[in-house]
């Protein structure tokens, strides 16, 4: 019978161990199941700096994890083996020179942990200042954190080249970028996996990031600090496209709304600047002026609507104007009762923000 009691606790104990060594590694895993979002896929020199760092991170501490992890079954496995017969420990002896050698192995691990630990420091620091803010002929934009949905103004020494986005921005591929980071509320949280690290937006606090892309593509940004209820569908695309692509489109984004001409189109201007539009958005070329929402000068050359809550269609962008509550509960704009026909030119109108 203590034999039986012996070998269960053993298999007991080996379990106990182990469990902790595996539940982790196969988290590690799943997660690597997608790459759309990875800081493990960096495109720019600062987010491959961050990547690094991590798997020096991760080797290191999962070395030390397995070594303490075989140390401690080592160790319950030799003492279960001492005593197998009377499946009792037998009473502790204490003995000089056993002593001596266990003072030994603590002194020796603690120096190894200090100088893994300073290790670990030094390389942090050391990537801390290769992806600080430098300057090297950067494009500076703002980009302000609202409650929840993101406003990014393109900086430039001449004002009548000064334009404002939302919720979407394009940078030109090979260029240092500036990001002056500003929260016009609550604490928010900058992050775009694939390009940079997380950086907080205090309010009344700026901050800023440097970074260059050298691959054209799309890549997503959230907010990772949690600010409130909708924080999850707080989304930011950043394109990266060649330079000569940057400059049509940045051009294009410096022009007012295009007039409107069919009787539809100009029906839509109407409600546009007489309804509760005006009230919060802004365009360019229009009795609009409210600065309370994302400005909406474009808003039909973006790919998304509702700061990354919905694909830009026509049947989406009916569906956000008339209640935007269905699609992103709590956000700060209200349903609107608008008639099929006032809906429909409405629509035509904003189709033609390009």
């Amino acid at each position: 019978m203590n034999g039986q009691n012996y070998n269960a606790r053993r298999r007991s104990t080996f379990l106990a161990i182990t469990k902790p060594a595996v539940l982790p590694a196969v988290g590690i895993i799943l997660a690597g199941c997608g790459r759309a979002h990875s800081a493990l896929s960096p495109v720019s020199p600062e987010a491959a700096d961050i990547a690094r760092i991590w798997w020096i991170f991760f080797v290191v501490c999962a070395a030390v994890y397995i070594v303490v992890a075989l140390l401690v079954v080592g160790a319950r496995w030799c003492r279960g083996n001492s005593n197998s017969t009377a499946g009792i420990p037998p009473p502790l002896k204490v003995e000089a020179s056993q002593e001596l050698r266990t003072e030994r192995i603590v002194l020796w691990a603690t120096v190894v942990t200090a100088l893994i630990l300073v290790s670990l420091l030094g390389a942090d620091l050391w990537v801390q200042r290769g992806i600080s803010p430098r300057n090297d002929d950067p494009l500076a934009i703002r980009l302000t954190g609202h409650q929840w949905w993101w406003s990014a103004e393109y900086q430039d020494p001449n004002p009548s080249r000064v334009f404002e986005t939302a919720n979407e921005i394009h940078i030109p591929a090979g260029r240092s970028i500036r990001l002056i980071l500003e929260s016009n509320d609550v604490i928010h949280s900058f992050w775009i996996p694939q390009i940079h690290g997380k950086k907080d937006l205090i309010p009344g606090h700026p901050a800023e990031i440097s970074f260059r892309v050298d691959k054209p593509g799309k890549y997503d940004g959230f907010c990772a600090e949690f600010c409130g209820y909708q924080h999850a569908h707080m989304g930011l695309i950043v394109v990266a496209e060649e330079p000569a692509k940057f400059e049509q489109w940045a051009q294009a984004q410096r022009t007012e709304a295009p007039p409107s001409l069919t009787d539809s189109q100009k029906r839509g201007r109407e409600i546009f600047e007489h309804a509760s539009c005006s009230l919060c958005h802004t365009a360019n070329g229009t009795m609009a002026r409210s600065r309370v929402g994302p400005i909406l000068t474009h808003v039909a050359s973006r790919s998304m609507i509702g700061a990354g809550v919905l694909p830009n269609t026509r049947e989406n962008l009916a569906a956000w104007l008339v209640d935007p509550q269905i699609a992103k509960p709590g956000a700060m704009m209200p349903p609107n009762e608008l008639s099929k026909a006032d809906l429909n030119a409405l629509l035509d109108f904003m189709e033609t923000l390009k």
